[in-house]
Formats: C-alpha cells, sequence, structure tokens
C-alpha cells in the first residue's frame, strides 16, 4: 500500500540519535511522501535542514497556537522568509488550542490570521491544528469563520491556489458538520492516530464524507500514536495503521485509497 505522512515532526528531538534508520523504516513501510512542519522558527528552520538532508520531502514554516505569545515582528518576518523557500509547501502549522490555551484567545486569532494572509500570499496552503475543550466546539466554529473572513474559501482562494486546498485541517478532531462545513470550503482533511482515542468517535463518521482528492492521513509523529506503535515514539511508519483504518472505514481497497492519498498529497502541497 501506497503511504504518505502529511505531518511529522522529524526535527525534533526524539529523533535526533537514530533519523536516518526512522526514514529507512518509514521507506519499508511504504512511505513516500512526508511533510515537516515547524511550530517556531527554530522548528521551521530545523524542518528545512531535514529535507536537506532527504530531498523527496517537503516543509513547511509556522507559528503554532501554544507559543504564538512568544512570537514578535521578528519572528513573523523569519517565518515570512522561510515560507518563499520552494522547498516550503505550506504555511504551518497554526491555529487555534481553546483546549490548553496555553496562548490567550486573542492572541491566537491574531496569530491565525496572519498565517492565513500569508497562506493567501503566497499560495501555500495554511496547516491548522484545532482543538476545544472536551464536549465543545468553539476553536472549530472560530476557526471556519476566519478562513472564511480571509477568503479562502471563495473566487480569492481560487486565484491563488487554482484547484488545490488552501487549507489542510490537521489531525482532525470535531463533530462531523465541522468536517463536511470545510470540505464544502475546499479545505483538506487529515486523519492521524488522534482517530482511535476516546471522544474522537465522530471522526469515523467523517472519514467517510471526505472525497479522495481532499483526504490525507499522518501520523503527528512523534505524537498520537496509533494502536500497536510505540506509545514512547510515533513515527512515520506507523501510518499504514490509520491509513489501514482509514480503508475499513470508507469500505475502500486498501491499495486504491494508497494511490488515491498519493495524489491527495501531490494535488495539495505542489512544488514548483
Amino acid at each position: 500500500m501506497r503511504l504518505v505522512d502529511s505531518h511529522c515532526h522529524l526535527q525534533t528531538r526524539p529523533f535526533a540519535d537514530d533519523l536516518d534508520a526512522v526514514v529507512a523504516s518509514a521507506r519499508a513501510a511504504g512511505v513516500e511522501r512526508i511533510l515537516v512542519p515547524g511550530v517556531d522558527v527554530a522548528t521551521s528552520e530545523g524542518a528545512l535542514e531535514v529535507v536537506g538532508r532527504f530531498g523527496w520531502m517537503e516543509a513547511a514554516a509556522g507559528i503554532h497556537p501554544h507559543v504564538a505569545a512568544d512570537a514578535g515582528r521578528a519572528e513573523r518576518a523569519r517565518i515570512a522568509t522561510l515560507a518563499a523557500d520552494p522547498r516550503v509547501v505550506a504555511v504551518g502549522e497554526t491555529g487555534l488550542d481553546y483546549d490548553r490555551g496555553f496562548s490567550p484567545r486573542d492572541v491566537q486569532l491574531d496569530n491565525l490570521r496572519w498565517h492565513l494572509l500569508l497562506a493567501a500570499e503566497t499560495g501555500k496552503p495554511a496547516i491548522l491544528h484545532c482543538r476545544s475543550k472536551p464536549g465543545a466546539r468553539d476553536a472549530q466554529d472560530d476557526l471556519l469563520r476566519e478562513v472564511r473572513a480571509a477568503g479562502l474559501d471563495d473566487g480569492a482562494a481560487r486565484t491563488a491556489f487554482g484547484d488545490r486546498p488552501p487549507a489542510v485541517l490537521h489531525s482532525v478532531s470535531g463533530p462531523v458538520d465541522y468536517v463536511r462545513d470545510a470540505v464544502t470550503m475546499g479545505l483538506a482533511v487529515s486523519i492521524s492516530g488522534l482517530a482511535f482515542r476516546k471522544g474522537e468517535e465522530p471522526t469515523a463518521g467523517s472519514v467517510r464524507l471526505v472525497p479522495p482528492d481532499a483526504l490525507l492521513v499522518e501520523t503527528d509523529s512523534p505524537y498520537l500514536a496509533p494502536p500497536g506503535a510505540p506509545r514512547r515514539r510515533n513515527a512515520p511508519e506507523w501510518v499504514a495503521v490509520t491509513a489501514r483504518w482509514v480503508a475499513e472505514q470508507r469500505g475502500d481497497d486498501p491499495a486504491a485509497l494508497g494511490e488515491a492519498l498519493v495524489r491527495a498529497y501531490d494535488r495539495t502541497f505542489r512544488r514548483p
């Protein structure tokens, strides 16, 4: 089965000692595409270093909502510079996190708006993290409102992105109607090992409604290990577990789904 990992933090400390072996295991498992996103300036620069070592991978540059309060003009300027690099094919990881709330909501919203503008300016899709507190959906509702306000669901998005998604719901979490609305707006949806956790049952329904050309899978390594993967450190090879689950939920042939995943990745994240 052909595989992609559309979100994997290979530049982080857990992979520092054996990155070559981790990548070799991913390739042996069938992983053909990997996107390495940043969450701040240092990890965005680190993503480009990884891509420099493994030229078949892509990078993304951005500021995560957890650290939005620590990012000022200098940090944004550096991210904008990194986003201009042709090896950077997306803006992010950014978004909203009202669950942990490490940054004030108004700061998170300002950070998100800046990234959405950068995505539109560069024609590179925004990678969107989104979490509400258990049982709530305020972050999801605010996220889609901001995407609409940025014009990424209308003709302006088509001018900047052509037929590609203007944003990706990374490691999707939330009610089915939230995902349905995002798909209607033209966004891509990425499924991670989070789907296996208690409270994330709606993801099974969401998986069934996403069009094949907008559906991605990921590990969010080293986090969110799926069943069977080492809980101390998830790795790209384990995206196979999530991909097989997605195929089962959709009633798809795994081989056919694998082909669709690669096509969806290439449609979403496009190098010049």
